[in-house]
């Protein structure tokens, strides 16, 4: 096959389907000063997610932590091996493989938090199950891709950034700390901040999805299966976290919550392992996976949230009791239920006044 028909003329490394073309100087720039702009960002969305966040609920995942255990379980047990299935079954190159791997092994995303909060998920729940997952990375990432990677590579050439993890640690625990600690001193104000917040992280999300898709377009001719894997892996992810989570015996709102925390990987920090771990000539063959896999768990993602306001409307016009709410685990008193109106699992849409009387 003639590259010149496929690669752009300003291409470093063509093979195949797939071709690299080197960062242009504004390009460059505009990542750094994007990337600034976006971390202070999501610092805040952080801020107001934590505004949703009670201590004494939060500490209660902790001091009991099965559902903590079971996104455990999901996040380095299922995902890796999901990788690893997808990845034979579609007879990829070793070293493609192996950055499908990665994707596997990484922690969950701070997006899972906001869109936790959409789906009227368990928030205490949510930023504990990151939180967590980001601290175990440090043992579990390496852990995972020596029992996985093995047949393909030596593990000791992927490079696994401890510095990032850190970083992506502390952005996470020291905004959400502030935010749980306004929720306690200033309820009212929370609630503001968190509607506020809840608004700019989806345009966040978003934002994300598109300044990576325009930064790095000359790198979107990629193999057919890489694509094919980005959308399969991200929906399995949800799918699979969401039945293992009721199986173990885990209210909806609980399910929902543990499936997006499953399915929403960290891929910045892939992304980073990735350009740390190959050269340039083969970075040509994986480099795009991880923005495939963002795009897709954020499509994924949307879906799954719009069958959810679709399935609560439902109910609501028909006058019908929310299933929910003949579960046998009571759903706490979040503050987004407050603000929005949610609905309450442990009451039958009790009226202000009598609550309070």
């Amino acid at each position: 096959m003639d590259n010149s028909m496929v690669c752009l003329a300003n291409a470093t490394v063509c093979n195949g389907t797939s071709c690299l073309v080197p960062e242009s100087n504004f390009n460059a720039v505009l990542s750094a000063v994007l990337s600034a702009v976006l971390t202070i960002l999501l610092a805040l969305v952080m801020f107001s997610m934590g505004c949703n966040v009670e201590l004494k609920k939060f500490l209660g995942h902790i001091k009991r932590p099965w559902g903590i255990c079971i996104g455990f379980l999901c996040q380095f047990g299922i995902m890796p091996l999901t990788g690893f299935i997808l990845s034979v079954a579609f007879d990829i190159i070793p070293i493609q493989a192996v950055v499908v791997l990665i994707m596997g092994c990484c922690p969950g995303g701070t997006s899972s938090n906001i869109l936790a909060y959409w789906v009227d998920g368990d928030m205490d729940l949510s930023i504990s199950m990151t939180t967590c997952s980001t601290l175990l990375a440090l043992g579990m990432m390496p852990l995972c891709l020596l029992i996985y990677t093995k047949m393909w590579v030596d593990s000791g050439m992927i490079v696994i950034p401890y510095d990032n993890i850190g970083i992506s640690l502390v952005a996470l625990v020291v905004p959400v700390s502030l935010g749980m600690y306004v929720n306690h001193k200033w309820p009212q104000k929370a609630k503001i901040i968190l509607k506020i917040g809840s608004i700019t992280g989806a345009v966040l999300i978003v934002l994300i999805a598109v300044v990576g898709g325009v930064l790095y377009q000359s790198a979107w001719i990629v193999e057919p299966k890489l694509w094919i894997i980005g959308t399969i892996f991200p929906i399995a992810g949800y799918s699979l976290g969401f039945f293992l989570a009721r199986i173990a015996g885990q209210s909806w709102h609980r399910c929902r919550t543990v499936a997006l925390e499953t399915g929403m990987q960290n891929t910045q920090l892939c992304s980073t392992i990735v350009q740390l771990s190959f050269t340039p000539e083969e970075l040509n063959l994986i480099f795009t996976f991880p923005l495939i896999y963002s795009i897709f768990q954020i499509i994924a993602a949307a879906l799954f949230l719009a069958v959810y306001v679709v399935y609560k409307k439902y109910y609501r016009k028909n006058n019908v009791e929310f299933p929910e709410g003949r579960d046998n685990e009571p759903v706490p008193d979040s503050s987004f239920q407050q603000v929005n109106e949610g609905f309450q699992r442990d009451e039958k849409q009790t009226p202000v006044n009598q609550k309070e009387s």
